[in-house]
């Protein structure tokens, strides 16, 4: 018999009733769903009766839709009646939270959550968890390693817990195709859980090696784990493929075959950029439509979930932020662009034809997605060097750091930066406490061979998904057998809904009006560059003696496009992509000089005289640019912001603001050629490409410094 949790009663497995707990279990999904008729299937009951029956810990691979938060609502209440502990849901989908929120109380049950978006509710919540009036309660990783959450809320709630539910499981593998440092800290949860305490993990995106990684994770402590595996097909899902060559007959297609799409849905873009271009569009053509990404304001991004669950909107135009809870129906999904791997896009899709019979799921791949792909690619793990770098800095300080202090010793942009320090959190090197973060001094070893192997399944996964374009299998089949699920051989293991299969027939023609109205909205140049407002922290630590508001900052600015854009963008693309040669440097293509002047037709600014920004790499076609625009609006170049030490390499510091502006502070000077009686009035500041904006800055406060009386930046590029 195993030993029970603290303060929950004794219960001999062997002699409890398991036909009267089904029925009780059963009851209760018919509270859940609103549905008198509603039973239980075998494989939901097995996985209930593990966990409150025989108190196991259980991992279930099923497919979206299959009822996975139904087996964990059901075991909660069982328990509950048993007098065990709340159950305590790790979940990073907000929009889920939500939704589970709202199906719990439906059947009586007391669920709250604990997120970024709720920090005035925690200590309410706290109370209520330690009072007993708690239920369920939803926390997302972020929380797992919060010093306060971490040392005085998880020892209670690991000591008093009744379930621990692990959502989105494939998570806590950094094999998992969406791994996330948090979701480590389960492992040290697992760890200090109770004996007799069970434990579930679900996911419907694991294939064979991240289900063995995750189970295996699972056993802490010698605990034996029941895995259950189900059939990963959808059978409402009609998957299909439509290739064009260019951006503006993707964006045509879609405008003109949104309204044939069932019901309401989703379309996944791989930027934010791209969600905002789109829904921009879409809207201009009278389709009912909203962005969504992990930019966009909580209390916008519930409004927005809600809209499109009821139906209130045609589609969001959304980024990968966007997943919906198990009760949405939605009838398409629409990927623009396509993601990275099969398994990120099985997960994607699996927001559609939940409670119907058919959804239509199309993917459109453009020209741009490798780069972008490359793009997310570069912020994995940081070399060796960096790691040290940073362990070297706390062991020095001796006493906990800010994330915005090492950024000054450490050349890692912040994001990536608090990444790879949750990373060593995990793996003991570093601890974070109230005050930042602070050495531990335990020795680590950086696990090259390990990021190596993820690297390389990345790339794999790449590869496939490049198939996935191309293959003339059966779509459903081929996703499936990325996933490792066991498919038939021969027809019978063939969907029969797909557009290779037959049961989807997509129309591939364009209305050339539509073709021309995309085209006109992608290539519609212009992007604000915003001025920066405030000098980075730490600026002493380097030897640079700024602080605070920036006084004499840059007006707002404009550049031709975003690198990320579907129109300009690959235009862009092209220019700054390093080829065999090297760099392009040569005179500005006519489509972007057109682009350039149609800019500043639309903007007009009101200059007196040009500033050029030098560059190695692009030294030639900046100042092209320069002389280009000075021929146009008719006033002179008169000096540039030049490379006063060509040994600081370009880019250098790029990875995060107070690197950048020592480092910029370091290589360049202003430098001006001005007639004895001449004085600087308002300036065009004319560079390449913005990456982090301190060179525009900096450059900028020199020259007003220097007498101008403004300074407005022109680019042809921003990264974002």
């Amino acid at each position: 018999m195993t030993s029970e949790p603290a303060g929950a009663p004794t219960v001999d497995r062997a002699t409890v009733d398991r036909a009267a707990a089904r029925e009780e279990a059963e009851r209760h999904l018919q509270a859940l769903v609103g549905r008198e008729d509603a039973r239980l299937r075998d494989d939901q009951w097995t996985a209930i009766e593990a966990l409150a029956v025989d108190r196991r810990r259980a991992l279930v691979v099923q497919r979206t839709g299959w009822g996975k938060s139904a087996v964990y609502f059901v075991a909660t209440l069982l328990l509950r009646a048993q007098g065990a502990g709340p159950t305590v849901i790790v979940s990073p989908l907000l929009a889920l939270m939500r939704n589970q929120i709202a199906a719990a109380q439906r059947a009586g049950v007391r669920a709250v959550t604990i997120n970024s978006t709720n920090p005035e509710d925690w200590e309410q919540i706290h109370t209520g968890v330690a009072a007993g009036e708690v239920d369920v309660l939803l926390v997302s990783p972020e929380r797992l390693n919060n010093p306060t959450f971490r040392d005085e809320v998880l020892p209670r709630l690991s000591a008093s817990a009744g379930l621990l539910v692990v959502d989105e499981a494939h998570c806590i593998s950094d094999w998992g195709h969406d791994f996330r440092p948090d979701y480590r800290r389960i492992r040290t949860l697992l760890a200090e859980l109770p004996d007799g305490v069970p434990v579930l993990a679900t996911t419907a995106t694991a294939n064979a090696r991240v289900t063995r990684d995750v189970a295996e994770q699972l056993e802490a402590g010698g605990a034996p784990v029941l895995v259950l595996r189900g059939s990963l097909d959808r059978e409402s899902l009609h998957l299909g493929v439509v290739r064009f060559p260019t951006s503006e007959q993707r964006l045509a297609w879609l405008t003109d075959h949104l309204r044939t799409l069932p019901g309401s849905g989703i379309i996944y873009c791989l930027t934010v950029a791209a969600t905002q271009e789109v829904a921009q569009h879409l809207r201009e053509q009278g389709h009912h439509v909203a962005a969504y990404s992990g930019q966009t304001d909580p209390t916008e991004r519930a409004s927005l979930e809600a809209a499109l669950a009821a139906g209130e909107v045609k589609a969001l135009v959304a980024t990968s932020a966007l997943g919906m809870g198990f009760d949405a129906t939605l009838g398409f999904v629409v990927n623009l662009g396509a993601p990275s791997s099969p398994v990120s896009y099985y997960q994607q899709v699996g927001r559609a034809g939940r409670g119907t019979e058919q959804a239509e799921v199309v993917l459109l791949p453009g020209r741009e997605d490798r780069d972008i792909w490359a793009y997310f690619g570069s912020l994995a793990f940081p070399p060796e060097r960096l790691v040290r770098q940073t362990i070297d800095a706390l062991d020095a300080a001796g006493r906990p750091l800010s994330t915005a202090v090492l950024e000054t010793e450490v050349e890692l942009g912040r994001n990536r930066l608090e990444t790879m320090l949750k990373v060593l959190d995990v793996d003991g090197a570093v601890r974070r406490t109230k005050g930042g973060w602070e050495s531990t001094g335990q020795p680590w070893t950086y696990d090259a061979e390990r990021y190596a192997r993820v690297a390389e399944a990345r790339e794999r996964e790449q590869a496939a998904m490049l198939a996935y374009l191309e293959t003339d299998v059966c779509r459903m089949r081929f996703l499936r057998s990325q996933l490792d699920d066991p498919v038939p051989d021969g027809p019978e293991g063939d969907c029969g809904r797909c557009d290779n299969c037959g049961g989807l027939s997509l129309d591939s023609g364009l209305d050339e009006a539509a073709v021309e109205q995309a085209r006109a909205r992608l290539d519609r140049p212009g992007v604000v560059i915003e001025p920066r407002k405030m000098w980075p922290s730490g600026l002493d630590r380097l030897g640079v003696e700024l602080k605070g508001r920036i006084k004499n900052p840059a007006e707002e600015g404009r550049a031709v496009a975003r690198l990320t854009d579907l129109g300009h963008g690959q235009a862009l693309r092209d220019l700054f992509r390093e080829g065999p040669e090297g760099a392009y440097d040569g005179a500005v293509p006519v489509p972007l000089v057109q682009a350039v002047v149609e800019v500043l037709g639309e903007w007009r600014p009101a200059v007196d005289q040009i500033v050029v920004v030098d560059s190695m790499t692009h030294g030639t076609l900046v100042r092209d640019l320069a002389s280009g625009l000075s021929r146009y609006l008719g006033v002179p170049v008169v000096g540039s912001w030049t490379i006063a030490d060509p040994s600081i390499p370009t880019g250098a510091g790029a990875a995060n603001s107070a690197q950048r502006v020592a480092a910029v502070r370091r290589r360049s000077r202003l430098d001006l050629d001005l007639t004895d009686d001449a004085r600087l009035g308002r300036v065009l500041l004319v560079d390449d490409r913005v990456v982090t904006g301190w060179t525009l800055t900096l450059a900028a406060a020199a020259l007003l410094e220097a007498g101008a009386s403004a300074v407005v930046p022109l680019v042809l590029a921003t990264q974002s």
